[in-house]
């Protein structure tokens, strides 16, 4: 059987890790390349804030935080450098003329000063340029190390606004790292902010580390880990640091998801020998079976009611997907274009499932849309894409892919495919993106 037809499937999965390209170290975190623009999108020019206080500014550049955000979610298209012809810090200094001239419907300007203690505030104001009327002010005082965290509620702030709904720019990512070769391989769990940056590391081990999955109140992660030799799922508590092993049974434990309000985990077993979906209570650990076929069933993911399940299955011959209760009573096939389809990842309102499907020795990112007769669109070139993951707006989703030196790279990708950003390791290969849930801003925790 093909590596790729039979890719969920845990154990070969593991063994396709081992020729991985090799580096010295684990890079300080992944390097950003947005990839191209979108010329509809809605122009925006984020000024650079000033700085009005006799101290040294941080480090961090707020207002380039925020027009990035602006671009990689493909709705927006930004002014920079020296096409910012002015640099208003306050609405009374707005020349409304100019930014007409310039074509822009929205301004964005914003000061910082030293608020004592070692913080800074940071004050932005968002304006309507046609109207020559103020959406939107607010103001942050933070650490200069918090900072890029600020700019990301900011965007948050902006992009609900203008477009009516949350952004996502301030939430995390998990991903899988791989650094060194043979004996000396080492897999990293990370979990880096929406773009990137603040990597840190959850998991380190000489063993594989597979498919990361978020808890909904972005607390915990389960994941796959290869350490006692075979395949056992765990969960961790990323604040404490503690976890404890859910699934370590005979053959293949893999694919963890957690259920939307947190209490159970759905994953694939093969204890009773065929690969099956089950479920397990994570209060008493009670477990139930939802497929009963001798095919392959894997890589299950919930439905947001809680109710259903989307899985892949190869039971029609090769790789599609399927959807049953949790109670079971017979699946129902969801894809019939594309030769093979998998890993899938559904948005936050199930109207859209994402998937690599594969034609011939393509494969791709695909995004069928359930409201439009499950109308079927690329948004990867492929050849070797897998791996979405949805943000939890559904506004953007990230994957894994493998350049042209065979290395594993990831991409954050609109949801139209018009604006993609490339984050890779400087030395080491990236795979098993997934995207936190929203985050509360620390300010606003109880």
């Amino acid at each position: 059987m093909k590596l790729r037809s039979y890719k969920f499937l845990l154990a070969v999965l593991a063994l396709a890790l081992c020729g991985l390209p090799a580096s010295r170290a684990l890079a300080q975190g992944l390097t950003l390349d947005i990839i191209n623009g979108v010329p509809s999108a809605i122009p925006i020019t984020v000024v650079p804030f000033a700085f009005e206080s006799a101290a040294q500014p941080p480090a961090t550049d707020v207002a380039a935080v925020i027009r990035d955000d602006m671009v990689r979610c493909g709705k927006f298209r930004t002014l920079t450098g020296a096409d910012i012809v002015e640099h208003p810090a306050h609405g009374s200094e707005i020349k409304f003329p100019t930014w007409k001239l310039l074509k822009q419907d929205y301004l964005v300007i914003g000061r910082e000063r030293d608020a004592g203690g070692g913080q800074v505030k940071v004050t932005f104001e968002l304006w309507n340029v046609n109207t020559q009327k103020q959406m939107l002010t607010g103001a942050y005082t933070a650490l200069p190390e918090e900072l890029r965290g600020v700019a990301h509620q900011i965007a948050d702030q902006i992009y609900q606004k203008i477009i009516g709904q949350p952004g996502a720019f301030y939430t995390r990512i998990a991903y899988v790292t791989t650094t060194g070769s043979g004996k000396n391989m080492l897999w990293s769990l990370i979990v880096a902010d929406s773009d990137g940056y603040n990597p840190q590391i959850v998991v380190r081990s000489r063993q594989p580390l597979l498919s990361p999955a978020w808890s909904p109140n972005g607390k915990e992660l389960a994941y796959v880990s290869f350490e006692s030799g075979d395949s056992a799922i765990y969960l961790q508590n990323l604040a404490t640091g503690q976890r404890r092993l859910i699934s370590g049974r005979k053959g293949i434990n893999g694919a963890p998801a957690f259920s939307p309000d947190g209490k159970k985990l759905a994953m694939m077993l093969s204890f009773g020998g065929s690969p099956e979906i089950y479920v397990e209570d994570l209060a008493t650990g009670q477990l139930t079976q939802v497929t009963h076929n001798l095919s392959i069933n894997a890589e299950p993911r919930w439905m947001p009611d809680g109710q259903s399940l989307v899985f892949t299955s190869d039971r029609s011959g090769k790789p599609q997907l399927y959807q049953e209760s949790v109670v079971g009573g017979g699946a129902t096939r969801l894809t019939f274009q594309g030769e093979y389809n998998s890993n899938v990842a559904i948005n936050y309102d199930g109207s859209q499932l994402a998937m690599m499907q594969g034609n011939g020795n393509i494969y791709r990112i695909a995004i069928m849309d359930r409201k439009l007769d499950n109308q079927v669109r690329f948004i990867s070139p492929g050849p070797m894409d897998e791996s979405p993951s949805f943000a939890p707006n559904g506004s953007m989703l990230l994957y894994a892919a493998t350049d042209n030196n065979g290395k594993g790279v990831l991409y954050e990708v609109a949801d139209n495919g018009s604006v993609r950003q490339r984050l890779s390791l400087v030395n080491g290969t990236v795979q098993s993106p997934s995207w936190g849930p929203y985050r509360v801003p620390p300010s606003t925790q109880p």
